[in-house]
C-alpha cells in the first residue's frame, strides 16, 4: 500500500511526460486494451465515482476516483482516488496506491505533452483560467517544456488569484485580458459554464483545457469549439467531455495520431486540446512509480 508521500519521493515530470508520452502514443496505435471510463453519479452529494480499467504492457489496472466539486468549499480535494495496478501476465496484485497525486501530476504531464507538440516554439505568453490545484501542478509540469516571458492569471476568486499569481510571478487580470494574444491559454477551472470565449483568442493560440469532465459541464464555449480540436480518445471525448458534446464540435485528431506522425488540419484558427484523462495515463504513472520504488 502506498502513500501519496511515497509516491511524492519518486514521482517527477522529467520521468512523467516521456511516459505518458509514450503512454497516449500507444493509445492511439491499438497497443492499449481501455473501454470508457463506469461513471456513478452521487446525486444526493453532488458528487460522481468512476471506475477507469486498463490494460498496458506488463501492467493492468484500474483507478478508481471521485470527484465532488463542493470539496472546495469544505477546503478538502475535489479529487481524490485510489489505484491497483496487477501484472497483466499472471493477474498477479502488485501494489495499491494512493491516485490523488498521481491523477493531478498525470493530468498535468498529459496537457504538456499537447503543449509541446502544439503550441509554437517560441510560444512566450501563458494565461492560466484557474488558481487551485491543477494550475499549480501545470505550471510545474510546463517549466521544462516552455519558457513563458509573461504569466496572466484569472479566477473566479479574486483573493484566490492574487495568492497563486504571487506565488508564480504572474499578473491579475480579467479573463479577456489574460486571453488577448496569448500563446497558450490554460483553462483549469471548475466551472459548469463557459468561461472562455472564442472571439478572445489569437488564430495561433493554443488552448488546453482541463477542467470539465463530464458531458453536462464546460469551460469553452462554441466559437472556441470551431478551433482544431485534439482529444486523447475519441471515443472518452465525444461521450464525456461537455465542451465537445454541448458545442457539437467536431475532433480533428488524437493527440496519440499527432504524436505518431499525422498532420493536424489546423488552418487559420486556435488549436484546442480537450483532456478528459483516461486510464492509460493512471497505469502508465503507478507503473512508473511501482518500477521507481522496486529499485
Amino acid at each position: 500500500m502506498l502513500t501519496e508521500e511515497q509516491i511524492r519521493a519518486v514521482l517527477f515530470y522529467e520521468d512523467l511526460i516521456p511516459a505518458i508520452r509514450q503512454a497516449l502514443m500507444d493509445f492511439s496505435a491499438g497497443r492499449v486494451t481501455q473501454p470508457v471510463r463506469t461513471i456513478v453519479p452521487v446525486t444526493a452529494h453532488g458528487g460522481w465515482f468512476a471506475v477507469m480499467p486498463a490494460v498496458y504492457g506488463p501492467v493492468m489496472g484500474a483507478k478508481m476516483v471521485t470527484f465532488y466539486p463542493g470539496n472546495a468549499e469544505l477546503k478538502k480535494h475535489t479529487h481524490m482516488a485510489m489505484i491497483q495496478l496487477f501484472c497483466s501476465k499472471t493477474g498477479e496484485p502488485l501494489a495499491t496506491m494512493d491516485g490523488r497525486l498521481i491523477t493531478e501530476m498525470r493530468t498535468a504531464a498529459v496537457s504538456a505533452v499537447a503543449i509541446d507538440h502544439l503550441a509554437a516554439r517560441d510560444a512566450k505568453v501563458l494565461a492560466i483560467l484557474g488558481s487551485g490545484v491543477q494550475a499549480r501542478s501545470h505550471v510545474r509540469a510546463l517549466a521544462g517544456i516552455r519558457s513563458f516571458a509573461e504569466v496572466r492569471v484569472w479566477s473566479r476568486s479574486q483573493a484566490n488569484a492574487q495568492q497563486f499569481a504571487g506565488e508564480i510571478g504572474a499578473r491579475v487580470t480579467t479573463a479577456e485580458q489574460a486571453v488577448a494574444g496569448a500563446d497558450v491559454v490554460l483553462a483549469l477551472t471548475s466551472s459548469p459554464v463557459p468561461i472562455l470565449k472564442g472571439e478572445w483568442l489569437s488564430p495561433h493560440a493554443m488552448v488546453c483545457a482541463i477542467g470539465a469532465a463530464t458531458p453536462d459541464r464546460r469551460e469553452l464555449d462554441e466559437e472556441t469549439m470551431r478551433g482544431a480540436v485534439v482529444v486523447e480518445s475519441r471515443e472518452a471525448a465525444l461521450k464525456e467531455a461537455g465542451d465537445i458534446v454541448l458545442a457539437g464540435a467536431t475532433v480533428t485528431a488524437e493527440i496519440g495520431e499527432l504524436l505518431n506522425g499525422a498532420q493536424l488540419d489546423r488552418g487559420n484558427r486556435p488549436a484546442v486540446f480537450k483532456s478528459v484523462g483516461i486510464a492509460v495515463e493512471d497505469i502508465a504513472a503507478a507503473q512508473l512509480v511501482y518500477e521507481r520504488l522496486q529499485r
